[in-house]
Order: C-alpha cells, then sequence, then structure tokens
C-alpha cells in the first residue's frame, strides 16, 4: 500500500484491523496498539534497535500476532514545523519496510512533544523514578501519538464520536 494521509486509513483498514503506533527513536522503538474499534490506544513494548532487518522481522512478528492492519509513525517535526534530519530518518524507515515488502498503509502523526508529556505525566502523576521512567517511556510515548492519531480520526465526518 505505502504511505498515506491519516484520514485516509479507516477506509483503508479491513474490519477489525487494528493500528499499530510506532515511537522511532535512536536506540529504542516504542510501540502501542488501538483497539479494533479504534478508539483506545495501549503500550505494548519497548523494543531496543539492532539492525535494521532485526527490528523489521520483529515488527513483522508483532503485525502478524496482533491483527494489525496498517502503521502509525510518529514523525519528529520541529517545533517550528520544519523537518529536519530525525524526520528524514523516520521516513526512510517506512520506506526501508516498504522495500522490503511491507504492504500495510502507513501514515505519520506529528510526535512534537509527545515524550515531554509523557514523562511530565509518569513523574506528577505516577510519581516514578528516573529508572521505571526510563523503561516505559518509549512505549508510552508510542500510546499517546496512536492516541492523538485515533482522536483525530474520530473528529473526521461520517465517524462515530
Amino acid at each position: 500500500m505505502g504511505v498515506c494521509e491519516l484520514e485516509e486509513l479507516p477506509a483503508l483498514l479491513k474490519p477489525g484491523g487494528r493500528l499499530l503506533g510506532l515511537d522511532l527513536g535512536s536506540k529504542t522503538i516504542g510501540l502501542a496498539l488501538s483497539d479494533p474499534g479504534l478508539q483506545i490506544a495501549s503500550p505494548i513494548d519497548t523494543v531496543r534497535r539492532t539492525k535494521f532487518t532485526k527490528d523489521a522481522e520483529f515488527l513483522d512478528t508483532v503485525i502478524a500476532g496482533r491483527n494489525v492492519g496498517a502503521l502509525v509513525i510518529g514523525l519528529p517535526v520541529n517545533m517550528d514545523g520544519t523537518e529536519g534530519r530525525r524526520c528524514q530518518s523516520t521516513r526512510q524507515f517506512a520506506a526501508n519496510l516498504m522495500a522490503r515488502g511491507l504492504t500495510l498503509p502507513t501514515a505519520f502523526w506529528d510526535e512534537r512533544l509527545s515524550s515531554a508529556a509523557v514523562e511530565r505525566f509518569l513523574i506528577d502523576e505516577a510519581d516514578m523514578t528516573r529508572r521505571k521512567r526510563a523503561l516505559v517511556i518509549d512505549k508510552m510515548a508510542a500510546a499517546y501519538i496512536l492516541q492523538g492519531a485515533l482522536d483525530r480520526l474520530r473528529l473526521l465526518p461520517g465517524t462515530a464520536n
């Protein structure tokens, strides 16, 4: 399928298909999964990045085992709205997934301040230590990104609110 706009995803999903949210970092990938009704994003895992092939194989396993119908990848846009090297790296990761045979529709979602918002929550509301935050921040950021995309999808005309 390839890269598409977020608003196109609902029409491209098979019934019951879920969205897999990715927060791509330089050292880890945070993963989150939507429910089949596309209402709630839940953090599922943080994976230490190795080589692209190994990372892609792990994602293949997650996709196959969780009825994933599309990907939402956090796009690390600069605060001024421009795209820098991290955006290029994220777009290249998606292109590499597609070049090796990924056929799922893939959309990008602006992830500005997602990690900061999650960290603030984990400090203020969950009262987590730095060590405990480090273990969950990436998958929580993926859930934050995916939930933002799901909330946007619910605002589309013709969708249930």
